[in-house]
Order: structure tokens, then C-alpha cells, then sequence
């Protein structure tokens, strides 16, 4: 063992280089493996199927996976972080070598140094990955299923994104087959700078004439405002069928979540000349940053409960990476759950798991430190 059987302990040089090579070999592996796995998935539900129909070649089918690469990364990369340190800190603490170190009156501080700057370096690798990368190349992405699939209907309706219909600027959640959750369609005049009209639904029903280039649309219990003064009082509606019109040529619009950082920071400056609620850009806006500091925080409690743990079972820190990172994007997902109820700060959920993360990790670090 590396503290034990040695009869001189290496220099502090000696040990940040050995934490880095094992911190770096673990995390390269996880980090595959996550990234296959997030794949896979992307793999069965759109790409497969177009290849099995004969939709698409295999080399677009390659160009696609490659393109999903960073998509995926972003989340691979942080998992990878924190699988790699409970590892590497559970195989260091049980094999002794850490009480060793710490007999030879290096601090725990001192030892994990390099390893905080990787997290770091590493949350500036996910900033730039998903802030600018990764929305770029999974736009490609979806622009190269859209040349394949130009019939599937979330291209004339995607989910989580504003698309333009002659004067209304309409906004879907969810579609699913024939039916769409949390509408909300603004008329605009013909200027495109005021709304006449309001309408939100929680769920409605569509058909698609592709013949006369119109989805017909039937909305739920839908509550409708009109911008006029003297007219702001909400009317329930219990059916509201409404004509959506499309051009000629379709143009396959971004959605908010394929959107960098600029991208999203000029669309939100266009609804608010339109006077057109913010907050679902925002939500998406604080949750692409702050995502991009999860390998921070993974790391900072990834050590500590890597020390506590004191186990070599690699199933073992899997295991609680797993559970880990449950908890961490189920922050995530609740805030952009929320994104259309600003009266929750949906956008400050997303920062939730962060802030609890570097707190629990440094009160841990702090106590592992005085029990060694």
C-alpha cells in the first residue's frame, strides 16, 4: 500500500500526482460509461427508428451520435466527477493510506487541493460544453432528423418552445401523439408588439391539414384575457377551438433548451418588448448555469463521503453516486417543472442543489478532517 509499506513518505508532489492519476483513470471510465449510457437512450428512442425505417443512412446515423456527444457530456461529465472521488477517496481511505498521510502532518486540505482545481477546471469545461457547444450541436442534431423525418409532428410543434403563426406566438410544454399540456398562446397585433389576447390551457387536442397548411386546434378549460383596458378580466372557456397557419416552408425554430447562453439572453429581451412573460427563458437561463457548477459541488461532497465510507467496493460508491445524482437533477427537474409558475422562483430552485451540495460537502470535508 501506497502509505504503509513504504518506509519514507513521497513528497507532497508525489501524492497530488498519484490522487490526480487515480482520480483521472476513474473518471475517464465513468465518465464513458455515463456517456454510453445517456446515449443509448437517445439512440432507441429517435435514431434507431429512423435506420429500422429506412429513414436514414448509417452515416447519418453516426453523424447524429456524434453530434449528441455533447449534449450528453454535460451531464456525463459531473456524474463521472462524482463517481471518480467516492471511489478514489473510499479505496484511499480503507487501504490506510490516507491515516498514513495524515500521520506525516499533511492536511486533508492540503491532499485534496488538486483535486478541487480539476473540479473546477472541469466546471469551466461543462460552461463552455453547455452554455455554447452543446446547444449548437444538438440544433445540427435536430436539423439533421428534421431533413430525415420532415412529416413527425414535433417539428411543426415542439415542446418548450415559442413558434411564430402568422399573429399568435404560441408555447407548448408537452406534445404527445394528438395532444398538447400547458398552452399558452398570445395574439399579437400586426406589428408584433403588443398582445391583444391571452389564452392558457392546461391540455387540448390538434389535427394536422397538411393540405391546407393549418393544425387545428381545441383547447380545454382555457382561460382567456384580453389586452384592451377595461377587458383584463379572465373568461373561462370550457372548449376554444383555434386555426393555427404555417408558411410554405417550414422553419425549424430552436427550442429554449437548444438555445446558448447569448441566444437565450436576446430572447428574452424580444418577449419583454413584447411584454410577454420571462420566465421560462429565465428558469432555462439560471438552469444552464448553474448545471455547469455541479462538478464543484459533486467534488466537494464526493471526498468526504468517499473518507466515511472507507470501503474498496466499486458497487458500493457506484451505488451512492447513483442516489446522489437523483437527488441532485431532481432539483432540476422540479424547477423546470415549475418554469411557468413564477410565484415558486423556479429559477432559483435549479440553484438549490448546489448550494446544498457545497455546504453539506464542506461541513463533511470539515468533519473528516478533525476525525482523522
Amino acid at each position: 500500500m501506497f502509505g504503509v509499506r513504504c518506509f519514507f513518505l513521497p513528497s507532497v508532489k508525489t501524492l497530488h500526482a498519484y490522487l490526480l492519476r487515480q482520480v483521472l483513470g476513474s473518471l475517464l471510465l465513468t465518465v464513458a460509461v455515463f456517456t454510453f449510457v445517456l446515449l443509448l437512450g437517445n439512440v432507441l428512442k429517435e435514431i434507431l427508428g429512423l435506420l429500422v425505417n429506412h429513414q436514414a443512412s448509417l452515416l447519418s446515423v453516426i453523424l447524429a451520435i456524434l453530434l449528441l456527444i455533447p449534449y450528453v457530456l454535460v451531464f456525463a461529465l459531473p456524474m463521472g466527477m462524482l463517481t471518480a472521488t467516492l471511489l478514489t477517496f473510499g479505496r484511499f481511505s480503507a487501504d490506510n493510506e490516507l491515516a498514513a498521510v495524515r500521520a506525516s502532518g499533511i492536511s486533508l486540505l492540503s491532499l485534496i487541493t488538486p483535486v478541487l482545481l480539476l473540479s473546477v477546471l472541469l466546471s469551466g469545461v461543462c460552461a463552455f460544453v453547455n452554455l455554447q457547444l452543446a446547444p449548437r450541436c444538438r440544433i445540427a442534431y435536430k436539423h439533421l432528423i428534421y431533413e430525415t423525418a420532415l412529416e413527425r409532428v414535433d417539428t411543426l410543434l415542439p415542446e418548450r418552445s415559442f413558434r411564430q403563426f402568422q399573429n399568435f406566438t404560441v408555447y407548448f410544454g408537452r406534445v404527445r401523439n394528438s395532444e398538447v399540456r400547458d398552452v399558452y398562446i398570445y395574439d399579437m397585433d400586426k406589428g408584433g408588439s403588443n398582445v391583444l389576447r391571452t389564452i392558457r390551457a392546461p391540455h387540448g387536442t390538434f389535427t394536422v391539414e397538411a393540405t391546407n397548411k393549418t393544425i387545428r386546434l381545441i383547447l380545454y378549460d382555457a382561460w382567456m384575457v384580453h389586452g384592451e383596458e377595461g377587458k383584463r378580466t379572465p373568461i373561462r372557456v370550457r372548449e376554444q377551438p383555434l386555426d393555427l397557419v404555417w408558411k410554405e416552408k417550414i422553419e425549424k425554430q430552436p427550442g429554449l433548451s437548444d438555445m446558448g447562453f447569448l441566444d437565450l439572453w436576446r430572447k428574452r429581451g424580444e418577449l419583454e418588448r413584447q411584454g410577454i412573460p420571462t420566465t421560462v427563458v429565465d428558469v432555462q437561463i439560471h438552469w444552464q448555469v448553474a448545471l455547469s457548477f455541479a462538478c464543484i459541488g459533486f467534488a466537494l461532497i464526493g471526498i468526504p463521503l468517499g473518507i466515511r465510507a472507507h470501503r474498496r467496493e466499486t458497487s458500493a460508491g457506484i451505488a451512492m453516486a447513483l442516489v446522489l445524482v437523483v437527488l441532485y437533477y431532481g432539483f432540476l427537474v422540479l424547477g423546470q417543472s415549475l418554469d411557468t409558475k413564477p410565484q415558486y422562483a423556479p429559477y432559483l430552485i435549479v440553484w438549490l442543489p448546489n448550494f446544498i451540495f457545497q455546504a453539506v460537502g464542506l461541513v463533511l470535508l470539515r468533519k473528516v478532517n478533525r476525525g482523522l
